[in-house]
């Protein structure tokens, strides 16, 4: 006579066949026993968010399993609040097909935005049935794509904490409470993400193997949570983060055209994961640009930039998908500047250009390495791409809507042995720490022209800056730049800290 196999039971000592069997027998109906009458599908929901619709409500999907017995009979559901308080409208409600061969499914429609939510499931009318799912949400879905400064590179000391209402799928698709490192590449769901083993060979790390390298790692800290934290507090919509930037990568590698490859490529595995969280998301935040500084790339950049925005809106089927991004800053690198000043400015221009689109400056900020924003200044970048998104996404409430999305330079003018440099978009006004730094004017090969003596805010003025210059009569064909080189010293900002991004060749009326 056969048994089912009883894996968790180990047997030791001597047993007569009688006992044995009735040993074996006695687990098997306990293990029977304890099937769970009716169940939500395993994994399902727990810490998800979902993106609301225009409505500011979401539609959820739940499935399940239920004993032979209960066939032919409806499911119900309800959706509770943290306080354990009944939402309007959504008490114990039919919302699935009945039961048919043990499984259902159904969707719980119209849940308002907010949370955390517990949602209820059960038989109608049989409250032992009751089984419950916890820390869901309803609000807006925010892809974290890029290279390394959005993968996040800072270094892991008093890192931006958690709040309940900011949740992250990680890149092994599980949901949990959004926490610093939010990017944990190494135990990632698509290939693309994996690490080499010995063999040469892309191999998947274990969570708990992750688990273990991130207990000794000293770096990892981003934007991305900052950014969540704060516009949670500017809007009170709760945010899911679905990180999927790799550091290091190229705009080639980003290639739309690869999509088909799915989890081989970037923008295909940043798809699946779009996909993974319910088709439609809020909005992409993007930072990337520092590979394309070469010779190789540069060239292309532009028009990369411009396919790639274009395409995500497209594969997502959101004609106005909002896309923020952040300005490349400082590379501390004996390298030729020329290039990477030219990124720089291909992303100043694309803003006006992409439509329903933001970037915010980060040459001011501090580094925890040649190339990476610092841990606390990646919090002061997380906070200015929330004010834009909040500007533009939440304007309705009124400190929102008074945000201006940072110094833009306008004209220069040069009159009496003064340039007037006024800008748009300003907050308050304009202001810096020290004397204010970062400007030149340079000829047409891009090599400075030394010539500005004094750099001044314009006491007229709130939105203008004041550059003397040594000259009467500029050279023939002088332009003047912000921010020029690879590793300037800049400084000026308004009083809402968004920072005056990196420009030039700007033509001097």
């Amino acid at each position: 006579m056969q048994f089912p196999e009883a894996p968790f039971l180990t047997i030791r000592g001597t047993f007569s066949s009688g006992a044995l069997l009735l040993l074996l027998a006695s687990s098997v109906f306990a293990q029977a026993q304890a099937q769970p009458e009716f169940k939500i599908a395993a994994g399902a929901l727990e810490h998800q968010v979902f993106q609301r619709g225009a409505d500011g409500r979401a539609n959820i999907k739940i499935s399940g399993t239920a004993l032979p017995k209960y066939n032919n009979r409806y499911v119900e559901a309800r959706i509770v609040k943290k306080d354990g308080s009944q939402l309007p409208g959504l008490d114990w409600t039919p919302f699935a097909d009945r039961i048919k061969a043990g499984k259902w499914q159904g969707e719980v429609k119209g849940v308002p935005v907010g949370g955390p939510y517990k949602l209820e499931a059960r038989v109608s009318g049989i409250p032992t049935s009751l089984q419950s799912i916890g820390d869901i949400a309803v609000g807006d879905l925010w892809v974290l794509a890029g290279q390394s400064n959005m993968e996040g590179v800072g270094n892991l000391v008093d890192v931006q904490q958690p709040v309940d209402a900011v949740h992250s799928f990680d890149m092994a698709d599980n949901w949990g409470d959004a926490r610093e490192p939010i990017h944990r590449i190494r135990s990632a769901a698509d290939k693309v993400h994996w690490a080499k083993n010995e063999k040469g060979e892309p191999e998947r790390m274990t969570y708990e193997k992750e688990e273990e390298f991130y207990a000794n790692r000293k770096k990892g800290a981003g934007l991305a949570l900052p950014f969540a934290v704060e516009l949670y507090r500017r809007s009170g919509v709760p945010i899911g983060l679905v990180p999927c930037a790799h550091g290091g990568t190229s705009m080639e590698q980003w290639d739309p055209a690869k999509k088909g490859e799915g989890g081989g490529s970037l923008y295909g595995a940043t798809l699946r994961r779009i996909a993974a969280v319910g088709g439609r998301i809020k909005g992409i935040l993007w930072y990337q640009g520092e590979a394309e500084a070469n010779d190789q790339r540069v060239g292309a950049f532009a028009e990369r930039f411009a396919a790639l925005v274009a395409a995500f809106r497209a594969d997502t089927n959101q004609p106005d998908l909002p896309f923020y991004y952040v300005q490349i800053g400082r590379h501390v690198n004996g390298s030729p500047a020329t290039t990477w000043n030219q990124v720089q400015e291909v992303q100043r221009l694309a803003e006006s250009k992409l439509g329903n689109a933001g970037m915010v400056a980060s040459v001011d900020l501090t580094l925890d390495d040649g190339i990476h924003i610092g841990t606390q200044d990646l919090k002061r970048l997380g906070r200015r791409l929330a004010m834009i998104v909040a500007h533009d996404q939440f304007g309705e409430n009124k400190d929102n809507a008074a945000v201006k999305r940072g110094p833009r330079p306008v004209s220069a003018k040069f009159a009496n042995g003064t340039i007037t440099l006024k800008f748009a978009d300003v907050n308050g006004s304009l202001t810096s720490d020290g004397r204010i730094s970062g400007f030149s004017i340079r000829d047409e090969k891009g090599a400075e022209i030394p010539s500005i003596y004094k750099a001044r805010f314009d006491p007229a003025d709130p939105s203008a800056i004041l550059l003397d210059v040594v000259w009467n009569t500029l050279p023939a064909g002088a332009k003047l730049y912000y921010g020029a080189g690879r590793d300037p010293y800049c400084n000026v900002r308004d009083t809402a800290d968004m920072a005056l991004p990196v420009f030039g060749p700007l033509p001097i009326q």
